[in-house]
């Protein structure tokens, strides 16, 4: 596969490449919130309740763009505001992410719903399937 954003790794460890895309502390919060949380705008993602900087917002945001993690376009009825989606590369980040939230819940107090982590933990195809429909349907 070709990378998007040819910039040295470290190493050729996958896990390495992964980290060096999304390893920071908020890409995948970003990633979380376009893909569970419905947030599409610098705005919604402001408000996403982790106080994010406006900088490291406006950094990361950019920097998924360039990864084709994410993709954006420009809102027909106010240009000044962006609309950013989830690509192919960025939904198949989802089984990584349902995999933290269930780590993350079975090991520390969090605040995700039982239904939510109950339909990833028994009917875990169901969820990713309708995720990437209703993904694949926006872009």
């Amino acid at each position: 596969m070709s990378r998007r954003n040819p910039q040295p790794r470290r190493s050729e460890c996958p896990l390495n490449a992964a980290l060096e895309m999304v390893g920071d502390r908020w890409s995948l919060l970003i990633v979380r919130d376009l893909m569970l949380g419905g947030r599409r705008t610098y705005k919604a993602f402001l408000a996403g309740g982790e106080r994010i900087a406006t900088n490291v917002l406006a950094d990361r945001l950019a920097r998924l763009e360039g990864l084709g993690i994410l993709g954006s376009v420009r809102d027909p009825t106010d240009r000044r505001r962006i609309h950013y989606k989830l690509t192919a590369k960025g939904i198949d980040l989802a089984p990584v992410l349902i995999e933290l939230v269930l780590w993350a819940a079975r090991h520390e107090r969090t605040a995700a719903p039982k239904d939510l982590l109950d339909e990833m933990v028994h009917h875990r195809r169901r969820f990713l399937a309708r995720l990437k429909r209703e993904w694949s349907a926006m872009r």
